[in-house]
C-alpha cells in the first residue's frame, strides 16, 4: 500500500477513529488501527469488538492499492510533530515507512488480515434519519447522565435510544437524575406503535457526537435487537447494545408540582458555580432557599468555609421552598443547555425531585439531597 494524504485530514481521521481502539485487550491486533487505500480514498478502521468505526478520508492520492495496520498514537505523534502539508504511507509486507520531507520514519506493519471486519450499513429493514446538528444536541444534553462508574446495574451506563413516527429520544440517567430530550426524524420502514428502545453504549454515542461536525448532515441510524449501526457522510460506527432493563422512566416523570418557575440558564450556572466553590467532597451540597422575588444558595465545608450567593427571581412569588442539590448535577445539566435563554424549574419541596424543562423537548429529573 502507497498513499499520499493531507496531515490535517489524516491526523482529525486518526484523532477519531482511535477513541475506538481497544484500552485493554489480549488480542494486539485491536490496540491499531487499519488502512485500507483504494481508488482515491484512504480507509481507517478501530474496533474493541464492542464497538468498530470505518472512517473514508477521501482525496488521498493512491499509488498502490493495499492495507497495513498502523499502532494509531505513534501515528499521530508523527502527524502532530511535522509541519508537513501532505505525508506519504508506503507500507510492505513487514515494516511501514512514514515519508516526511525531513526525514523518515520506521513501523512494524501486523498482517491486516487478521483485523476483524466492521460491518457495512444495512438498511434493508427499519431505519430513521436526524439531521447532525439536531442529534449533536440531543446527545450532549442527555448522555452525561449515563451512569460512567463501572457498575453491575449495566442498563443505566448506556443510553436508551427509542424511535418512533417523527421524532427520535435519547434517555440516560444513573438512577440520582435523568436526561430526556427528543428531536425531530424522518422514520423510514414499519414503525412500532409503542416505539422501539435500544441501549446504546455511553462509548458509542460519544463517538458518534464526535463525528458529528456538519449540522446539515443526515445521520442514518440502524437499531437492531443486539446491534446498531450509524451513518454519516464519512464515517459508519458499528456497535453492540448493552444487556439489561432500562428503568422504567415514564413512571419516574412526575405528572405535576407545585412550582413552576423560569429561571435565566446562565445566571443559575454562574450563581451555583459561585456557591460550589466551598463545597468539600464530603459535603457536595449546596442548599437553596427559595423566596417571593429571589434564592439564596449557601453552601459549608467542613474545612473550607462558607458560601451565600442570591440571585433575583421576579416572577417568583410563591411560598417558600428548601431544597439542596449536588452541585455538579445542576451545572452538567446547565453547560448542557447553555445558549438557551431560560429553563423552568418545576418542583414541590425539598423531598420530591426537582424538574427543569426546555420547551416541549427537554426535561431533567434531578434528585434532591435529604436534609
Amino acid at each position: 500500500m502507497k498513499v499520499t494524504c493531507q496531515r490535517d485530514a489524516l491526523l482529525t481521521a486518526c484523532q477519531l477513529v482511535t477513541a475506538a481502539v481497544a484500552a485493554r485487550t489480549t488480542k494486539p491486533i485491536l490496540s491499531n488501527i487499519k488502512a485500507i487505500a483504494q481508488d482515491d480514498a484512504l480507509t481507517l478502521m478501530a474496533t474493541d469488538l464492542e464497538v468498530g468505526i470505518r472512517y473514508e478520508l477521501r482525496g488521498a492520492r493512491v499509488g498502490r492499492a493495499g492495507a497495513a495496520i498502523l499502532p494509531p498514537v505513534r501515528l499521530a505523534s508523527i502527524l502532530k510533530e511535522t509541519t508537513d502539508a501532505e505525508i506519504t504511507i508506503d507500507a510492505g509486507e513487514e515494516t511501514t515507512l512514514i515519508r516526511l520531507s525531513t526525514g523518515r520514519f520506521e513501523l512494524p506493519n501486523g498482517s491486516p488480515d487478521e483485523f476483524p471486519d466492521i460491518p457495512s450499513f444495512d438498511n434493508s429493514g427499519n431505519y430513521h434519519e436526524i439531521t447532525a446538528g439536531v442529534l449533536r444536541t440531543m446527545i450532549k444534553r442527555t448522555a452525561f447522565a449515563a451512569d460512567k462508574k463501572e457498575s453491575t446495574r449495566f442498563a443505566v451506563t448506556g443510553v436508551l435510544w427509542e424511535a418512533e413516527e417523527g421524532k427520535a429520544r435519547l434517555v440516560a440517567t444513573d438512577t440520582k437524575r435523568l436526561a430526556l430530550c427528543e428531536g425531530k426524524a424522518d422514520v423510514h420502514g414499519a414503525v412500532d406503535p409503542k416505539g422501539q428502545s435500544h441501549l446504546v453504549p455511553l462509548k458509542t454515542v460519544q463517538l458518534l457526537e464526535r463525528n458529528l461536525t456538519d449540522d446539515g448532515e443526515i445521520v442514518r441510524i440502524v437499531l437492531k435487537p443486539n446491534e446498531a449501526m450509524f451513518q454519516t457522510e464519512r464515517a459508519l460506527i458499528h456497535t453492540r447494545l448493552v444487556e439489561g432493563r432500562f428503568p422504567p422512566y415514564r413512571n419516574i416523570i412526575p405528572k405535576k408540582l407545585d412550582v413552576k418557575l423560569p429561571v435565566a440558564v446562565a445566571d443559575l450556572l454562574a450563581r451555583v458555580r459561585q456557591a460550589a466553590i466551598m463545597v468539600d467532597e464530603e459535603t457536595k451540597r449546596v442548599d437553596f432557599h427559595f423566596e417571593p422575588g429571589k434564592v439564596t444558595l449557601t453552601a459549608r465545608g467542613q474545612d473550607v468555609g462558607s458560601s451565600e450567593v442570591t440571585m433575583a427571581l421576579p416572577d417568583y412569588q410563591g411560598a417558600e421552598v428548601d431544597i439542596a442539590f449536588d452541585p455538579s448535577y445542576l451545572v452538567e445539566m446547565l453547560r448542557a443547555i447553555e445558549g438557551e435563554p431560560t429553563a423552568v424549574l418545576e418542583m414541590t419541596d425539598g423531598t420530591r425531585p426537582a424538574l427543569f424543562r426546555v420547551g416541549e423537548s427537554y426535561l431533567y429529573l434531578v434528585m434532591p439531597l435529604a436534609g
